[in-house]
């Protein structure tokens, strides 16, 4: 408690006061609440939440059925049980606890307010009314013909199945803003960080979960009982595993990513945080381009390893002060196919290996290491390329001064169609125009870096394209440039 801002505190209070007023009229003296349902839906919900699924939302369903089977105030209580004992791993516990079950009863009410507005519980009813509600529903949603006396004892199936979906939908987008006061009020985000972009991923699940709700709902007031209602949160649970391994295959494959980035860094130092920008503009090329999801996320990775074959080019190489004779710049120029064979076992890469091998290949055919020309260069390698010379001139190095970011822009222009690909250098240079740069991450001097002796800067070499002098992102014949 103490540890929060008291904007986050009155916040929290305010919320908890919402959530008991909400649930206030289910425990007045003479409520026509079904405790018995009430108490086995929440206790499903405590132990769900115990469950080690890493995943809370699995159990979703079960409010959903609280909030379709109960009144708004006695489907709020049902969150509650649940939320106070459920893990927390930081402190304050108390105050977690307080706002989680605090915002699951507000979300909870608001959705069985929604699916009551939506003649929701009147529909299931009819539904159950009909002797079967479960047979007649299972008719209308294949479309089989019912005996016509069945059929018109029991609404539209269809409809309930709507009303679900948008209750669920209401519960998900409570919870989802409720959760952005909080990253506001407690951790000094701004809205748009706290609420933009994240109402899509946040409500998704939900358009699942409503269905599993309704069908939980439907199958607990008919023949076969709550044991048969409770048989739907296996697939959920099943799915909550998968999308838990999902996430940890993911956080495997950042750090991967991570670990051989730094380990570039600490190799060649005079480059930090260079393969963590070249990701970055390598990202702002593809969302031009129009690219999304996996692919954009492949060439983000791409831009962050192309230079990851530097492990395996001496350290002495990369670290020597003056010229680079002949021999030791076709050592520095395998590091492209060094890069290759070391990521060539990580099957998640995919067309980011491509990059790392081609992103110093030239749409004139001088580049290295095959000298391939114009279209026969892969599409990531000829964004990485353009991204990898961008950074090189825009970043501060102890062998030289960073370019103004239209200076760079402008050389980038003067090599596109004999060096860098024209749309690529074009779609970099609208995306910063709407976006501007901003190099996070800096490349610091050897001084700067901490139990590294400071080295004299070494002049600065480019190979030049034809008829375009001192071209950018050529590999440079002394060491430390942005090859």
């Amino acid at each position: 408690m103490r540890a929060l801002p008291h904007g986050a505190r009155a916040y929290v209070l305010c919320a908890v006061l919402a959530g008991g007023l909400c649930a206030a009229p289910a425990v007045r003296p003479g409520a026509a609440v079904p405790w018995a349902t009430t108490a086995l839906l929440a206790v499903v919900h405590a132990a769900g939440s115990r469950v080690r699924a890493r995943w809370p939302e699995w159990c979703s369903p079960v409010l959903l059925a609280g909030a379709f089977l109960l009144p708004p105030a006695a489907a709020a209580l049902v969150a509650v049980p649940g939320a106070l004992l459920a893990r927390v791993e930081r402190p304050p516990a108390g105050m977690r606890r307080a706002w989680r079950a605090a915002r699951l009863s507000l979300a909870v009410w608001a959705a069985s307010c929604a699916f009551a507005t939506l003649s929701g519980p009147r529909t299931l009813s009819a539904l159950w009314a009909s002797g079967d509600g479960v047979q007649v529903a299972a008719e209308q949603i294949s479309g089989a013909q019912a005996p016509i006396d069945r059929m018109s004892d029991a609404p539209g199936f269809p409809y309930a199945l709507a009303a679900a979906v948008a209750a669920a939908l209401v519960l998900g987008l409570t919870a989802t803003v409720l959760e952005g006061g909080v990253l506001v009020t407690a951790e000094r985000r701004s809205p748009r960080a706290a609420w933009g972009g994240r109402l899509p991923g946040a409500l998704a699940p939900y358009l699942v979960h409503g269905p599993a709700g309704l069908a939980m709902a439907v199958l607990w007031r008919s023949p076969y009982g709550p044991a048969a209602a409770l048989l739907v949160l296996l697939p959920m649970y099943v799915c909550a595993c998968g999308f838990v391994l999902y996430r940890r295959e993911s956080a495997a494959h950042q750090a991967t990513i991570r670990a051989l980035v730094q380990a570039v860094d600490i190799k060649d130092r005079y480059t930090r945080g260079h393969s963590e920008r070249v990701g970055r503009a390598s990202a702002m090329i593809a969302r031009e381009l129009g690219m999304s999801g996996e692919r954009l996320e492949a060439l983000r990775i791409a831009g962050i390893l192309h230079d990851v074959g530097k492990l395996g080019v001496p350290t002495r190489l990369l670290r020597k002060n003056g010229p680079l004779t002949p021999d030791e710049r076709r050592v520095i120029e395998l590091h492209p196919e060094y890069g290759d064979e070391m990521v060539r076992g990580i099957g998640f890469l995919g067309e980011a290996r491509a990059a790392i091998l081609h992103h110093h290949e030239r749409l004139d055919g001088s580049g290295y290491p095959y000298g391939l020309a114009g279209a026969q260069i892969p599409e990531f390698a000829r964004v990485v390329a353009v991204a990898d010379a961008f950074d090189a001139m825009t970043s501060t190095r102890t062998y030289s001064r960073a370019r103004p970011v239209p200076t760079a822009v402008e050389e980038l222009k003067r090599c596109a169609g004999s060096q860098f690909d024209p749309r690529m250098v074009g779609a970099l240079t609208r995306a910063l125009d709407r976006h501007g740069w901003h190099a996070a991450v800096t490349a610091d001097a050897p001084e700067e870096r901490g139990n590294v002796p400071a080295e004299p800067a070494p002049p600065l070499v480019r190979a030049a394209a034809p008829g375009a002098p001192d071209a950018p992102g050529e590999p440079r014949p002394t060491p430390g440039g942005g090859a």
